[in-house]
């Protein structure tokens, strides 16, 4: 079986983990990547010894660089291509006819929300990438509710396979940061989350949330960048949170980060099956989390965390006070570990990477008896 994963080039994130962490689980000659920006994720690909192709574009716009894609995923004989995100199930709908390859695609979020507030633009991205989901030979959901949403869509239910993500849980914890390095004062309630700056991810909520829950000698990192970061830091001074809330843009060093750190959080409108929970597991770190990606499958009591609903600030403010109660009485330590030994049983990597690889060997299986 040969292997071709084509996304966009510029992931970061969840996105960029679940890509490089799944295809590294593979046997060294069965998969290669396409990208058509440089980035991040095909330096990395690279660094790790996997065969990176960049179809180039002039702009993001530019389909001239797919029939030489078509030409190439027919020459080199793959039999599965696996698209990631929109624009790479967009363009691989352009030339599904003139492959002779199988196409899967991965949904890692709401295709109805991937372009919110961008306009009549992102409404048109919306559109194309629906459309583009008719010539899909099998998707990969991430959760079952976003399993749900492609029923609700149209798709058929026996394309749709639930795939949950999975990582690779280290036996000891990172070692934390001295917190005085990171501006946090002795004695602190350290709260981080881990999420780019748009707003999906609702981060207001959270600001509210702070203010309603009124909590003494709190701290929170924000670790990430994007496109609503200045809109942010003016939300966060206009509420006087200033000393409170601090901006760490992208970093490297999340495992130490969320080491530092008492609790994480979530708050977030749509998710997929989100990898920063699991990271925050593998540091023994109880979280926090709006009801998203089918978050009982993570938490499945309340002695694992906390759901709240989805824009809720009173119910954050809620669960933030207990956390705040439990941190005092030195209860979160034993949830952290509660949860590691959970999360590490039932969503490893090499799961995904045996759920992924049996349905590519049906979906090959099908297609031959067909």
């Amino acid at each position: 079986m040969k292997v071709l994963y084509v996304n966009a080039g510029a992931e970061e994130g969840g996105g960029k983990t679940h890509i490089l962490s799944l295809l590294l689980q593979f046997p060294a000659k069965e998969v290669e990547m396409a990208v058509f920006e440089e980035g991040s994720i095909a330096r990395e690909a690279r660094e790790s010894g996997m065969p990176v192709h960049l179809f180039a574009q002039t702009s993001r716009y530019d389909i001239s660089v797919l029939p030489r894609l078509a030409r190439f995923i027919n020459e080199r004989g793959f039999d599965i291509i696996h698209t990631h995100g929109a624009r790479a199930n967009f363009f691989l709908s352009l030339i599904k006819d003139r492959i002779h390859a199988k196409w899967v695609t991965t949904v890692h979020s709401d295709p109805l929300l991937d372009f919110m507030e961008c306009g009549v633009r992102g409404w048109l991205f919306t559109r194309l990438h629906l459309r583009s989901f008719r010539k899909v030979d099998l998707f990969f959901a991430i959760t079952e509710q976003f399993k749900e949403n492609l029923l609700r869509l149209g798709v058929p239910a026996e394309k749709i396979r639930t795939v949950y993500n999975g990582i690779e849980y280290d036996q000891q914890p990172a070692a934390p940061y001295s917190r005085l390095n990171l501006g946090i004062e002795a004695g602190a309630f350290t709260l981080i989350q881990v999420a780019r700056l748009h707003p999906v991810k609702r981060h207001e909520i959270l600001f509210e949330a702070l203010q309603k829950a009124g909590i003494p000698n709190v701290k929170v990192l924000l670790v990430g960048d994007g496109t609503a970061e200045q809109h942010l830091k003016q939300e966060v001074s206009k509420r006087g949170l200033s000393s409170v809330v601090s901006f760490l843009g992208y970093r490297k060093d999340v495992k130490r980060l969320y080491a530092s750190a008492d609790l994480s959080l979530l708050t977030s409108q749509s998710e997929s099956f989100p990898l920063v929970l699991l990271e925050s597991a593998n540091q023994r770190v109880p979280f926090i989390a709006t009801n998203v990606g089918d978050m009982h499958k993570l938490i499945p009591d309340p002695s694992y965390g906390w759901i709240v609903p989805i824009d809720d600030a009173d119910a954050l403010a809620e669960a933030l006070c207990q956390a705040y109660s439990k941190w005092q009485r030195g209860e979160l330590k034993e949830m952290g570990q509660r949860i590691h030994e959970y999360a590490s049983r039932r969503f490893s990597l090499r799961k995904l990477y045996e759920d992924t690889h049996q349905a590519y060997r049906q979906l090959l299986q099908h297609a031959v008896r067909v």
